[in-house]
């Protein structure tokens, strides 16, 4: 059970490893410039698998959960699905329903545990299999594994790495059901992963360099946090902590942007409806004179 990308390399390892009955994911979505339903990363690679999908829109209801019901399931692997799963559906499968959470429960609960843990500064992150109860991600771990938080690491190069290790990890849990204990997860140390918010996504400059730095990082690639030189709407998506001072905003030279309290040197970005490219690249379509105050 999962939609986007982060679930894809889930999916390759446990078929690849036991019998996956059905996939279920979120509906096809109209996406592009046509706007056409397109299918879920998961749905695409399970099709391509061969495997049965099924991507209903709710799970709340009694036919979905009946059919749910009976698949006869002895493990549900849940991996960024999207959907709530009701108490008949986690109560199903034999082993229960074992999700994929990309963090070292108990901090960062919720939608967005990979982007907070970078725009937090948290020196690192990791992945918890959970098996599931009623409570957003409150449920015992089974097996966890960190991994550090690189000073140039984005949300997305973070992303790959993790999702990687959910499904190596996985596939583990599910070699070991049996022998493990699951862990409750303790109270101390709780922290909510809020999903991101179009409002956050802007760049305030008048904010220290460490802060900017993780907040270009954590947003990178999506949604991408941006700013404006002028008319221009500049999505950052690369940054670094550099020496530098100056009204917050301004361009020192090149693409290195006074701070609140130093400055960042943009290293990566792109404009609206190009490609990401590097700064140098981007400053040749883009005249950004010294002095220039983004905003």
């Amino acid at each position: 059970m999962g939609t986007p990308d982060f679930a894809v390399p889930a999916l390759d390892a446990v078929a690849a490893a036991h019998e996956v009955v059905t996939v279920y994911c979120q509906p096809p979505r109209p996406a592009g410039r046509g706007k056409r339903e397109r299918p879920a990363p998961v749905q695409a690679r399970a099709e391509a698998l061969g495997l049965t999908v099924r991507h209903p829109e709710s799970l709340r209801g009694a036919d979905a959960q009946a059919d749910f019901s009976a698949l006869d399931a002895d493990v549900a692997v849940v991996a960024a699905y999207g959907l709530i799963l009701p108490a008949p559906v986690l109560d199903a499968p034999r082993h229960g329903c074992l999700n994929i959470h990309a963090s070292l429960l108990p901090r960062w609960r919720g939608a967005a545990p990979i982007q907070r843990a970078v725009m937090a500064g948290d020196a690192e992150t990791g992945i918890s299999i959970m098996r599931m109860e009623a409570g957003l991600d409150t449920g015992p771990v089974l097996l966890r594994e960190a991994t550090p938080i690189g000073p140039g690491d984005t949300a997305g190069d973070l992303h790959d790495r993790l999702a990687a290790m959910g499904a190596r990890l996985m596939v583990q849990a599910l070699e070991r059901l049996e022998a493990l204990a699951p862990e409750p997860q303790p109270e101390a140390g709780v922290t909510y992963a809020a999903k991101i918010d179009k409002a956050e996504t802007r760049i305030d400059w008048t904010r220290p360099a460490d802060a900017v730095d993780r907040h270009i990082r954590a947003l990178s690639p999506v949604p991408g946090a941006w700013t404006a030189a002028g008319p221009v709407r500049l999505k950052l998506l690369r940054s670094r902590p550099v020496a530098g001072s100056g009204p917050p905003g301004t361009v020192l030279d090149g693409l290195t942007v006074a701070c609140g309290a130093g400055a960042v040197e943009i290293t990566e970005g792109q404009r609206e409806g190009r490609r990401p490219m590097a700064a140098a690249e981007l400053l040749r379509g883009t005249a950004i004179a010294p002095g220039t105050r983004l905003g």
